[in-house]
């Protein structure tokens, strides 16, 4: 485990002083911020604050550098893409789309929050490769300018291992998951296998397990095991409730 688990109570604490302002001018000797400091270095975590309606990071903390080689002053979501293990790039673009989506419909609602949790492989100044925890909180908010907000904690959560082929994913509008990280919530993960993620997105395109089978040199029996696995993984009675389900999760 991490070395000190902690209320995350101080990010809300962290929203109230600097909501008014846009989170601009952020003074690095506030109290808030050098114990929100101090524990994010203990715990290898770092912070991004972003207005999300405009797509403007606004703050980034000191420990990018740290954690995935990026300057505060320069960080933006390219540069952090740049950082994505090339396996994880399909989901974490999925996941960047689900924000926008989660954004447009707090935007529309006037009201509310969201959380969309996640681990992705980020690239260290080191040129390894470390397991990152991305909790990406969201809210609404018509000061100082009707937006929605968006606080991401990123945490390193090598000490955590994963079940091999699953993730942890999480998004919904339980903010109470908006927490330290420990073993109940990495282990909300999605258990379906990178194969089984192909052939659901073969299904989703229109083709038969005949023609997933040509596509992708395996025979009709195995496509149609992995179909039976794939619905007795999710508790799903159909594959196009499968695929409705990872849509709506921005997954798919």
């Amino acid at each position: 485990m991490l070395k000190t688990p902690y209320d995350y109570n101080i990010y809300h604490d962290f929203i109230e002083s600097y909501l008014p302002s846009g989170f601009l001018n952020i003074d690095s000797n506030d109290p808030i911020m050098r114990k929100l400091e101090s524990l994010m270095e203990i715990n290898d975590q770092m912070l991004i604050v972003m207005d999300l309606t405009q797509t403007k990071i606004i703050y980034t903390s000191k420990r990018s550098i740290e954690m995935v080689g990026i300057k505060p002053a320069e960080n933006d979501p390219l540069k952090m893409m740049s950082k994505v293990h090339p396996e994880d790039l399909h989901r974490f673009g999925l996941g960047r789309s689900k924000l926008l989506d989660l954004d447009k419909d707090l935007f529309i609602a006037k009201k509310g929050a969201a959380l969309l949790s996640t681990n992705i492989r980020m690239l260290k100044p080191d040129q390894e490769y470390a397991d990152l925890l991305f909790q990406c909180y969201m809210f609404y908010s018509p000061i100082p300018h009707k937006s929605v907000y968006y606080l991401q904690v990123n945490t390193n959560i090598d000490w955590f291992k994963m079940h091999r082929d699953t993730f942890h994913y999480y998004v919904g509008d339980d903010v109470s998951l908006f927490a330290y990280p420990n073993d109940e919530l990495l282990n909300m993960c999605h258990h379906l296998t990178p194969r089984e993620f192909e052939i659901i997105k073969l299904v989703s395109s229109g083709l038969t397990s005949e023609e997933i089978a040509d596509k992708i040199f395996l025979s009709v029996h195995t496509v149609n095991t992995h179909r039976r696995n794939i619905l007795e993984k999710t508790g799903k009675g159909h594959i196009s409730d499968v695929i409705f389900s990872l849509k709506d999760q921005g997954l798919l």
